[in-house]
């Protein structure tokens, strides 16, 4: 699949001159401009090639802690399904691919995981850390 790295470039030099950082929260669900990028990790789609993100730790109001999520029901120590509040799908979070995040790429908020389910994500997501 060829991958149009020329219209993310131009994408997200936008992105960095003139996005204001919206205000945003630990386990909040929100489409972010993920971008393309290299080889398995997740691209974005569409535009502005967005890509559900859960927001795992808010560092500051500049950046944060996010996995990308996905509407392929996956298995295995990497990965946590759940559904949240608006959404009638199962959502799958990608722990392997946890990544820090300037909130410049939050575009819109979709909604918010649950306090229960959110604990459940950080136990696994520490279960594979060193």
């Amino acid at each position: 699949m060829e991958k149009n790295f020329k219209s993310w470039h131009k994408e997200k030099a936008d992105l960095h001159q003139h996005k204001i950082r919206p205000n945003f929260h630990e386990r909040g669900i929100w489409f972010s401009s993920a971008g393309v990028n290299v080889g398995f990790e997740q691209d974005g789609r569409g535009e502005h090639f967005l890509r559900p993100f859960l927001i795992i730790k808010k560092f500051n109001n500049l950046v944060c802690l996010a996995v990308p999520l996905t509407k392929n029901q996956k298995k295995g120590k990497y990965y946590f399904q759940f559904k949240f509040a608006g959404n009638s799908n199962v959502s799958t979070a990608i722990l392997s691919q946890i990544k820090l995040m300037d909130a410049k790429r939050l575009q819109y908020k979709i909604g918010e995981i649950g306090e229960d389910d959110f604990r459940a994500v950080i136990t696994k997501i520490k279960a594979f850390l060193p």
